[in-house]
């Protein structure tokens, strides 16, 4: 599916070498494309680097089940209303086992009605981050009980990084080349 952008295109044969490197990283990873942010890191190849092997870890290999991990993914992308961000994770969320209805609430701002506990947890762990910027004590020995430390770590570097990709792809206008009408309203240009 094409992506559209504000960023001026970059044409393989224009590329510096360590352009032709981080793209030659990101085709041969567990993504296989340039999709989403990376048409904007691309253009400063440390970033990209550095970038799409955290990106990695976060989507593949936390300790997470790939639902929560979705999950996490869909709140930051409803969060900011970054478009690329929701029209590419929605499907992957639904296909990992979050419920149409939870999916739906988060797009239209309002809080789901969770079956699962363990979703309710990282849903609330989102929005005590990105509302108040901090855990208290007992919902963080709550969070820790319920999936270990090492996962409510990587859980918050899920909300981070995320938080990184939907402000690039809002800043530089990257979303799907679609049909379907964009998830969330625009905000008027100022």
């Amino acid at each position: 599916m094409a992506i559209e952008s504000r960023l001026s295109p970059l044409e393989e044969e224009r590329m510096d070498d360590a352009q032709r490197e981080v793209l030659s990283d990101i085709l041969s990873g567990p993504r296989g494309n340039l999709d989403g942010p990376f048409l904007a890191w691309i253009h400063s190849p440390g970033l990209a680097s550095h970038a799409q092997r955290l990106g990695a870890f976060c989507r593949y290999e936390t300790r997470l089940e790939l639902r929560l991990t979705e999950l996490a993914i869909l709140f930051t992308a409803s969060w900011w209303q970054s478009q690329a961000e929701w029209q590419i994770h929605a499907p992957i969320a639904r296909e990992a086992g979050i419920d149409d209805a939870v999916i739906e609430a988060l797009r239209i701002g309002q809080e789901p009605t969770f079956v699962r506990d363990d979703e309710r947890l990282v849903y609330r762990l989102g929005k005590t981050l990105y509302t108040t910027r901090r855990v208290d004590d007992t919902f963080y020995e709550q969070a820790v009980s319920a999936f270990g430390e090492p996962a409510v770590v990587e859980l918050v570097g899920v909300y981070g990084y995320y938080a990184l990709v939907a402000m690039t792809l809002n800043v530089f206008s990257v979303r799907r080349d679609t049909p379907s009408p964009l998830p969330f309203d625009e905000p008027p240009s100022s």
